[in-house]
């Protein structure tokens, strides 16, 4: 499963990038997520910040570790997390868009075992609907939390 979604935010780009990686504080502007805690920052790189995030998901709480695998200062961070037999990938990326700054989520599930590729094909285009109605609106949250500052 694969998706993506964007949002433009009339700030520049520094103040956008400024609030995404704010990850130790994203449950103060981020509505579903419940509860963050850092596992591991390390000192002058995103690389290796490592999390345990809780989200209320359809109906219940669910807590994922995941962690910053690649960044480009005020471009893009993407982050790993491995459950329940998948992989996930997700991309935050910034970009200027005339005088706004374009906000762009990416997010992508990669099952691997026998059990999790036939739940994705079960059930995929149903959880895909869910996914995308969770990432936008943590963009809108987000753009909320900028454009107020």
């Amino acid at each position: 499963m694969e998706l993506s979604a964007q949002t433009l935010i009339n700030r520049p780009v520094e103040l956008v990038w400024n609030q995404i990686i704010d990850i130790r504080n994203s449950a103060q502007f981020i509505e579903g997520i419940i509860k963050i805690e850092v596992l591991e920052e390390p000192e002058n790189t995103l690389i290796g910040f490592k999390w345990k995030e809780t989200r209320m998901m359809f109906g219940k709480e669910a807590t994922e570790i995941m962690w910053i695998t690649e960044y480009k200062e005020n471009e893009y961070y993407q982050t790993r997390a491995e459950s329940h037999g998948s992989v996930y990938i997700s991309r935050m990326a910034v970009e200027k868009v005339n005088s706004q700054t374009q906000l762009t989520m990416s997010f992508k599930g990669e099952p691997q075992t026998f059990m999790a590729k036939m739940f994705s094909k079960l059930m995929g285009a149903m959880m895909k609907g869910s996914m995308k109605k969770i990432v936008l609106k943590d963009l809108a949250d987000i753009k909320f939390a900028v454009e107020a500052k």
